[in-house]
């Protein structure tokens, strides 16, 4: 773990491409270990071919190789994988009571486009994991519901994207404008999700995103 932190240490401090210097106490200060701890981590990263490194006096000149940068983009893309995943972890929250009434709106719609029939009100889920809903649904190709007008009023596009909880299919809706910070998810389903699954508010769920 530690030989990972030195390494992404030396890239943020503008290793890359060419040597930088720096000494063995800047490092060991940023990583929380000794100088000679750092100079043999240092040794087992070049070891590894991940730098190359030169003396020079009390500094030393250090840059992550091609196969450096090569294993801190797979470590990116591994941690991308978990948190920019496939599923949210939040909690329950009450809304302000507008659900009901858009839904009734667009259920003919819903119908139409994500094949249900739902019910007349959203499951509010204050997202813990991760950091927002867009996170979780930034590699998701949504599903357009396309606005309509009626009685004087215009109603926009609703993004959806399909989801599942417990064993329930529904789908988190976005509307093109919407009072819900990007930390709550508004999940819609063709039944009511809390009396279904025995949730209040503070309740603990993880949300499945289908992709």
């Amino acid at each position: 773990m530690e030989e990972l932190k030195l390494l992404i240490s030396i890239a943020k401090r503008g290793g890359v491409g060419e040597k930088i210097r720096i000494t063995l106490r800047e490092l060991s200060q940023e990583i929380g270990t000794s100088p000679q701890s750092v100079m043999r981590k240092l040794e087992a990263l070049e070891k590894e071919g991940y730098v190359i490194k030169d003396t020079s006096g009390k500094r030393t000149l250090v840059e992550v190789t091609s196969p450096g940068i090569q294993f801190l983009e797979s470590i990116f893309e591994e941690i991308g994988k978990v948190l920019y995943g496939n599923y949210i972890v939040g909690e329950v929250v009450s809304g302000v009571g507008e659900g009901k009434y858009y839904v009734e709106q667009y259920k003919e719609r819903i119908r139409e486009y994500l094949g249900f029939s739902p019910y007349p009100g959203t499951l509010n889920i204050l997202v813990v994991f991760p950091k927002t809903i867009y996170e979780a649904l930034y590699n998701v190709e949504p599903i357009t519901i396309p606005g309509f007008s009626k009685g004087g009023r215009t109603f926009g596009d609703v993004k959806a994207y399909k989801v599942r909880i417990n064993g329930i299919n529904g789908a988190i809706v976005v509307p093109s404008r919407t009072i819900h910070p990007p930390k709550v998810a508004e999940i819609i389903a063709p039944t009511c999700l809390r009396k279904k699954l025995n949730l209040k508010d503070g309740s603990k769920v993880k949300v499945e995103v289908i992709k």
